[in-house]
């Protein structure tokens, strides 16, 4: 059997590790993302259908695919997939999400701190309705931009309702 993570390579990831984004999409919504490893993301959502979520410590596969482009793609307990293209030159990035049937019903489902309820949303995903799909297809401009460094628990500790005013509004 191959290693699953074959396609990520560390040492060409060293100029995207420890990147924190925030973005918003064409259709509004607002994500925010941190490149904690070669292996692994945090993130949370501003905005959107499921805006109040968080995650932290999402296995996900990240590629270089030329000279400040990168994607990371990652399957969640939830059965949504997402994969993410960042063009850090033009400061643009393209997303597609692939939402299942249960949570284009019922999104809210969704809003809490993952970690904390990694069987629930197993058990939601199991119940179903899986398909079809919800794909949400958007390109988003990169917002906010900063270095943090490499496992920064920091980064990423909180849910969006307890962040300061305007964090989210900054501009870089």
């Amino acid at each position: 059997m191959s290693d699953p993570f074959e396609s990520t390579k560390p040492q060409e990831l060293v100029g995207f590790i420890g990147k924190h984004f925030i973005y918003t999409y064409a259709n509004g919504w607002q994500y925010e993302l941190y490149v904690k490893n070669d292996r692994t993301i945090d993130y949370r959502i501003h905005t959107g259908m499921v805006g109040g979520r968080w995650v932290r410590d999402q296995v996900a596969h990240i590629v270089r695919l030329g000279e400040g482009v990168y994607k990371i793609s990652w399957d969640e307990p939830t059965g949504t997939s997402v994969s993410v293209a960042f063009n850090l030159i033009e400061r643009k990035l393209h997303g597609v999400i692939f939402f299942p049937q249960w949570i284009s019903q019922a999104p809210k489902k969704t809003v809490c701190f993952q970690n904390e309820h990694i069987e629930r949303m197993q058990a939601f995903r199991d119940a179903g309705p899986t398909y079809p799909k919800l794909v949400i297809d958007e390109f988003a401009e990169l917002t906010y931009l900063e270095d943090c460094g490499a496992d920064n628990e920091q980064v990423i500790n909180c849910a969006p309702a307890d962040l300061p005013e305007g964090y989210a509004a900054r501009r870089n």
